[in-house]
């Protein structure tokens, strides 16, 4: 016999569906315990893994002993790696991919206005308690072509970053100016990135700061600059 019965019950129809049915409402994990984990802490796991290494350069046995699930835990709450990614890419850029667009439009110059982006994005990518670099930056860069939904997905991103720069800089300058300077600055922003994740140190990233606000200054107070509208 399977299991003990003292009273040797005799295993009619109805007592065989009982038992099936038992068996089959106690679902279990390959080590004999139900699997249970927080689901937002494993996100946040994966986001610093991603973060620090990028797609490519982290396994499913990495994410498993990070999350401390088995894969099938990981599949079935996500899956699949992609999926994964996907969502701590969502929460990167909700906790700290945004622009302080009110920050930017506080200042009091075009010049001002810039050096708060760029000093913040300098900020964001050299925090101690983070890992360097922006993962939407440099997130995705190169891949394998099989990857490449995800890449395109990261471009959307970029893309989506500049917008949101061209449209925090619109007080300071008429559309078509400013969003040259957005693109200029979101190319700036990903050296940063790079820099920041080849080991640059906030001073020696505050050195582009300065050389990018003075360019543009400089270009500001030169006939044919940017027009500002609104009188600043």
């Amino acid at each position: 016999m399977l299991f003990s019965d003292p009273y040797s019950t005799p295993l009619t129809r109805h007592v065989k569906g009982c038992l099936v049915y038992t068996m089959q409402q106690t679902p279990k994990s390959r080590g004999g315990r139900p699997w249970s984990f927080d689901r937002q802490e494993a996100i946040e796991k994966a986001m610093r893994l991603f973060w620090r290494h990028g797609y490519e350069g982290v396994s499913i046995g990495d994410l498993t002993r990070e999350i401390g699930v088995a894969p099938p835990s990981l599949y079935a709450a996500f899956a699949s790696k992609a999926g994964l990614y996907r969502e701590a890419l969502e929460r990167y850029e909700a906790n700290f991919g945004s622009i302080d667009r009110a920050s930017v439009r506080a200042a009091d110059s075009l010049g001002a206005a810039v050096r708060t982006l760029l000093e913040a994005a300098v900020r964001a990518v050299t925090h101690p308690d983070r890992e360097s670099g922006c993962m939407i930056s440099s997130g995705m860069i190169e891949c394998h072509p099989e990857h490449a939904s995800l890449a395109r997905d990261a471009a959307m991103r970029r893309e989506t970053m500049r917008k949101r720069i061209a449209e925090a800089l619109q007080p300071f300058a008429d559309t078509e100016p400013v969003q040259r300077l957005a693109r200029h600055l979101a190319a700036v922003m990903q050296g940063i990135s790079i820099q920041a994740r080849d080991g640059a140190t906030p001073a020696e990233l505050q050195e582009i700061v300065e050389e990018v606000v003075s360019g543009i200054e400089a270009r500001h107070h030169r006939e044919g600059g940017y027009v500002i509208p609104n009188g600043r």
